[in-house]
């Protein structure tokens, strides 16, 4: 699975790609946010409001339970605000 780390979230995350070959206990978008967020103190930063992050699986905005498979792209983003 590749992951994509947009905006701050790729300062606390400390990348801005990895890849991850799913655990078998990561079925959905919100369990992939729960094993993320167990990785370390920058991700846990970067995914601890559920509400404000936005997650897009193969270009495609997703919901906490859209299912996952290994071969899938999850992209994490802020929100976008204009101005």
């Amino acid at each position: 699975m590749r992951i994509r780390y947009f905006a701050w979230m790729r300062e606390h995350t400390g990348c801005s790609e990895e890849q991850l070959a799913l655990p078998a206990a990561v079925l959905t978008v919100s369990d992939l946010i729960d094993h993320l967020s167990s990785v370390s103190d920058g991700h846990a930063l970067a995914l601890k409001n559920r509400k404000t992050v936005r997650v897009a699986v193969n270009l495609t905005f997703a919901a906490p339970d859209t299912p996952l498979c290994d071969t899938d792209e999850v992209a994490f983003f802020p929100p976008v605000t204009g101005g």
